[in-house]
């Protein structure tokens, strides 16, 4: 038995290198397996930190862009408040003229805005009886032949008046006046105000 013993043990011993053999050739595939995933994962990890610091340039980019964007907004939103209050302050300069002014202001408005010199001066109920009769003489000396009568309605206006004749107002009111010359002042306005 010493021969079959003998032949016994060769064959495991060959058995035994090859499973060897297979096993290092195994660890050795593993391992170039295991590199190559490592530096795979190594690669991607390396990309999506790219990618994430240029998401966040770009989110820092877009936010500030945001912020710049509504400073403007709010920067333009203030001017525009700003040159409503000159306006406002306007109206509030003319409604405080001195009297002697402020009937030759509106006794002007009639003339101007007359175009039959026979219409009704509608005034507020302050301005009617503190300058109505004075305004509607004054305009009419001023134009001549003028027949221009007092009204006995009033308006809520804050100054100014409106020309009555039959269906057809002319409204100068200094609220209305001061509409219409917004849109083309606002710009001088604005240049004055802000030194553009």
């Amino acid at each position: 038995m010493n021969g079959l013993e003998k032949l016994t043990g060769q064959i495991d011993a060959d058995v035994q290198k090859e499973i060897d053999a297979a096993l290092v050739q195994a660890r050795s595939q593993a391992q170039e397996i295991q590199s190559w995933y490592e530096s795979q994962a190594q690669i991607q990890v390396e990309a999506i930190r790219r990618k994430g610091q240029q998401d966040a340039v770009f989110r820092q980019e877009r936010l500030v862009d945001e912020a710049k964007m509504q400073a403007r907004r709010d920067i333009l939103a203030t001017k525009q408040e700003l040159i409503g209050r000159a306006f406002d302050l306007a109206l509030e300069k003319l409604l405080e003229l001195p009297e002697k002014e402020y009937v030759a202001l509106l006794a002007d408005l009639a003339v101007k805005a007359s175009s039959t010199k026979k219409e009704a001066v509608i005034f507020s109920q302050k301005d009617r009886t503190r300058y109505g009769k004075t305004v509607v003489t004054q305009a009419n000396e001023k134009l001549g032949d003028g027949h221009l009568t007092l009204s006995e309605q009033t308006r809520p206006i804050k100054g100014g008046l409106i020309l009555q004749d039959s269906q057809v107002e002319t409204n100068c009111s200094f609220e209305v006046l001061i509409h219409l010359q917004r849109n083309t002042l606002s710009a001088e306005v604005a240049q004055v105000l802000f030194k553009e």
